[in-house]
Order: structure tokens, then sequence, then C-alpha cells
């Protein structure tokens, strides 16, 4: 099942727990717009080249729509659509006052120069400047995108409509981007490590993690978590997989992994099929990489107690089945990997200040929206008594339906 069909069938099963009618829930399904625009950029050896550009709008009931922007040769409409309506849940979860939207542009990032990537950007951000703003959709970078693109977007939409750092998150300090920002979404997946494992009487100190993907949000993740206690006995990336049952030395690790672009040949540690990553003995199971990675193959061999999803959609439907049966408890991504948009919505909210917060105030503000957006999802569980996930499902698309209907816009 892909991304969009799970999305969908999740969102289904919150709507039929809260028992909406059926014209509310298909108003709450239906984007709100999707854009798709044509770039035609001269490459450096003067040849012409030709992207198309993607933006879903999904929902704006709650406040201007809020989405990354993906440079990657997959970009598909199916995909960013179930991305968007993601991002719809993931802000109502976390009680920001966003709605959801995606966007990205089919390209292979890695096979265009700097001059080439900034070209592309200035007119993608040219083709949707009108239909983007502070208080309309606000982009951030995701996967092929970082820093640089959103400063060249927040430079061409200000040509347009006057400076406007507020138009994106994620960018660099200097142009207005928040402290903390880089680190954030791996904090609050130890917040949310954190206070899962509370619930159940817990602490982070002594617990085996198992990290997949050592990306940026796996390796803050894996620092941060390693620092309050919790050993991190194997990890993976893109290069390979190492395992060490009495813990990585995570700082030696993280070195390492800058200077070689990757954790393959780490001393510290045994390689390991990367494939087994997700299989190997540990208390808490940490996808941080791609969707779709625990499936109905491998969900019967996983030994963790618990899964944190640190990445969108990490484990389809059928799992879902398998691991509940297991009694793995398993902590969904629209919660679990929130820790991102919710310090995006800090920056923003600064850039409209006019005044930047230091780094303690945005992570102490980070743990207080964590710690209250879990007790909220347990409240649903409660109410509904259903999973964690179901518990996720049901407060975002409640609260999405309650400001659709007091807007008047359910018919």
């Amino acid at each position: 099942m892909n991304a969009l069909a799970a999305t969908n069938r999740n969102f289904r099963l919150a709507s039929r727990l809260l028992g909406l009618d059926s014209k509310l829930e298909k108003s709450l399904l239906i984007p709100f717009r999707e854009i798709k625009v044509e770039c035609t950029i001269p490459k450096d050896d003067g040849s012409l080249a030709t992207f198309v550009g993607f933006r879903v709008q999904h929902d704006n009931a709650r406040g201007p729509m809020k989405g990354g922007i993906r440079y990657h040769p997959e970009v598909e409409p199916d995909e960013v659509n179930a991305l968007a309506q993601l991002m719809t849940w993931k802000t109502a979860v976390a009680n920001i006052p966003y709605g959801g939207a995606k966007g990205g542009i089919g390209c292979d990032p890695a096979k265009l120069s700097v001059s080439e990537l900034e070209r592309l950007t200035r007119v993608f951000t040219q083709k949707i400047h009108d239909l983007i703003g502070v208080q309309t959709d606000v982009p951030a970078p995701d996967m092929g995108t970082g820093p640089q693109t959103m400063a060249w977007i927040l430079d061409e939409y200000s040509k347009f409509h006057g400076h406007s750092p507020a138009v994106v998150t994620g960018k660099p300090i200097e142009l207005g981007g928040s402290l903390g920002r880089d680190a954030a979404t791996g904090r609050g997946v130890l917040f949310a490590t954190e206070a899962l494992l509370k619930e159940h009487g817990m602490s982070l100190s002594g617990q085996r993690l198992v990290i997949q993907g050592f990306g940026n949000v796996g390796s803050w993740a894996a620092k941060l978590i390693s620092e309050k206690g919790g050993k991190v006995v194997a990890v993976s990336d893109i290069t390979g997989a190492i395992k060490n049952s009495n813990g990585l030395d995570i700082p030696s690790l993280l070195k390492y992994s800058e200077q070689h672009q990757g954790v393959k040949g780490f001393h510290g540690g045994e390689a390991i099929d990367p494939n087994s990553i997700l299989v190997e003995d540990c208390d808490v199971l940490v996808p941080a990489a791609l969707g779709g990675v625990i499936n109905r193959e491998n969900a019967n061999e996983i030994k963790a107690k618990f899964v944190v999803e640190a990445a969108n959609h990490p484990t389809d439907p059928e799992a879902d089945e398998i691991l509940k049966k297991k009694g793995v408890v398993i902590l969904p991504d629209i919660f679990a990997n929130s820790g991102g948009v919710t310090v995006s919505y800090f920056e923003w909210v600064q850039n409209i200040q006019g005044f930047m917060w230091d780094e303690e105030k945005v992570n102490n503000e980070l743990k207080t929206y964590m710690t209250k957006g879990f007790k909220d999802v347990k409240e649903m569980c409660k109410t509904h008594n259903c999973d964690l996930r179901m518990g996720a499902f049901t407060l975002a698309v409640n609260r999405v339906a309650r400001a659709t209907t007091l807007r008047g816009w359910e018919a």
C-alpha cells in the first residue's frame, strides 16, 4: 500500500471513530489546491532543460498551509498529495496553527550545479509566488533541499512582495532562521521517546536503541539520546550498517560519518547487513530513513518493544497489524517527527515578531509542545479505546473537523 492509500485509510478509520458525516469527511480529504508548473532553465553548457514542479495545498482551516519542498527524481503527484495530507494531521497533532502542504521538483539535485539549482529554484518561485505567502502557504526544506534553497526562495519571493522572511522556514540564521532548527526533528524524537517510556514507567537511561538512517534526523536523535543515557547499539545509512552490543560511541561515529560521508568502515562496531538493521535485538527501534521499510516481510522478525517513527510512513498498515498482535507499541510519525515543523512554527513566529529567541527558549518550548502533544494523543486513546496511531489521527482529524465546521465550510 503506497503512502497516499495508507494515509487515506488511517484518515477514514479515524473519521469512523469520530462519527464524521460523509460530506465533512469528503471536504477534509480533498486538497484545497494542486499546482503543477513547468520550469525551464538554461544549463551551464547553454542548453535548455525543463523540469516539472508541484505544490499541493491540502487544508487551511486551522491556518496557513505548511510543508516542505523536495528535489528528487521520483517526485510525483500521489506522493506529494500523501505528504501534504500528512502535514495537515501533523500540524494538528502538534496543535500549531497551520494546515498541510507539500511540494517539489522532479530533478536529481546531484546532477545539477549550484548555479543550475539556483536558477531552477528561482523559476519555480516565480511560477508559484502568488500562491504562497506568510499567511497563505509557508514552504520549508525537505529531501534534496536545505537552508540555501530557502534563501533563494525568500530572495525571489521578496522581489515581488517586499522583504518577507516569514514566507519560508528552515532558512540560514543570517536571514531569519531559528536557532535549534537543525536539531529540531531529532530533538523532538528524543522528547517523544522520553514521553512514551515514561508512560510505561521507564526512563531512557540504559535502553538499547537501533536507528535506521543516520542523516539529519537520525544523527541528531542518536547524539541527544546517547547524551541522556540511551545506548545506541546499531545504526545504518546508505553506505552500510554497524553494530556494537555494548553501545556505539556516538560522538566518534558522528565525526567519522562526517569525514567519510557515511558510517561504513567505522572501527567502533562490526559491519552488518543493512537489511537486517530493523530486526536487530533492541528495546526501541527508530526508523529515520524512508517510508514503507517495516512491512509484512519483516514485521514478524522485529524484536523491539517500541517503534518510534522518525521517518514519514515507515510502517505499512499490514505490518502495523502484525506488530500490534505482537504487543509492540508504535509511536506514529505524525506525532514522533513533529519536532521539525514545531520549530518551523517558532521560526515563523520569530520572523513575524521581528524578535529572535535564544536556543534554550526554542528547546524548552519544543519540549513543552511535544510533552503536551503526547498527553493529548493518550487522552484520545482512552476516549476511543484505540492505539497510539489512531489516537494521533483522531486527535488531528477532530481538530481540523472542528475548525472546518466552525468556519462553515463543511457543506
